[in-house]
């Protein structure tokens, strides 16, 4: 039996300003750093063979805190942007308020809420690729790597942390739970709290524990 713990990333500077965060690079806060190290706290009799994480900061940060807090400043880490958040586009930036009252907050809610309906891909400041992505597009992005590079490991008897990001760890524990997309949509995870899965050889979930942070 292995051991698969997940982590979102703890508070990130757009996230206490409001703003779409997507791809964009952008760093913790003090209260995002002090998460990691709560959530750190509820693991620390884990013993992790490797971890896993996107190739944003916050959550290359947060995985950080997180071995060092709990003793393993040395466990083997692999960064990949296949582990990235959902890129929302031209709302990339975009204070949440503001948007709704340009858009409507039924047509912003769609954009963040549905499963298949990707945000508006016009280029701008924060996307001049004009990339967009649904969470079914996260999804597609997220799963061939976590069932090709990290779930093998889990079911061998490892025990594996992945530090990621709310929508592509949302893909994660979709597949994990057998969610339906309408289930998918109603799960929110929150920022630095540990979510451990026990995991048999056939990758199939035997216990899972949804940890809660103490208080700041």
């Amino acid at each position: 039996m292995g051991t698969l713990v997940l982590i979102r990333h703890g508070q990130s500077q757009w996230n206490l300003d409001n703003r779409f965060t997507g791809w964009v690079d952008v760093p913790l806060t003090d209260a995002g750093r002090a998460e990691a190290r709560r959530g750190a706290q509820l693991i620390r009799g884990v013993r992790f063979g490797h971890a896993f994480t996107s190739a944003l900061q916050r959550a290359r940060d947060t995985l950080r805190i997180v071995l060092d807090t709990i003793g393993q400043p040395d466990a083997p880490i692999e960064a990949d942007q296949a582990l990235n958040e959902r890129h929302y586009g031209a709302l990339q930036g975009l204070n949440k308020a503001d948007t709704v009252k340009q858009y409507g907050e039924q047509q912003v809610h769609l954009w963040r809420r549905s499963y298949d309906i990707p945000p508006p891909k016009d280029t701008t400041e924060w996307n001049p690729e004009g990339i967009s992505e649904s969470l079914k597009d996260t999804a597609a992005r997220t799963l061939p790597y976590f069932t090709t590079k990290i779930l093998p490991l889990v079911a061998a008897g490892g025990r594996i942390l992945v530090v990621a990001h709310g929508n592509s760890l949302r893909a994660i524990v979709m597949a994990l739970d057998h969610l339906t997309k309408e289930q998918v949509l109603e799960l929110n995870l929150a920022t630095g709290a540990p979510i451990v899965y026990e995991i048999d050889a056939q990758g199939r979930v035997l216990n899972k524990t949804v940890h809660q942070l103490s208080p700041a």
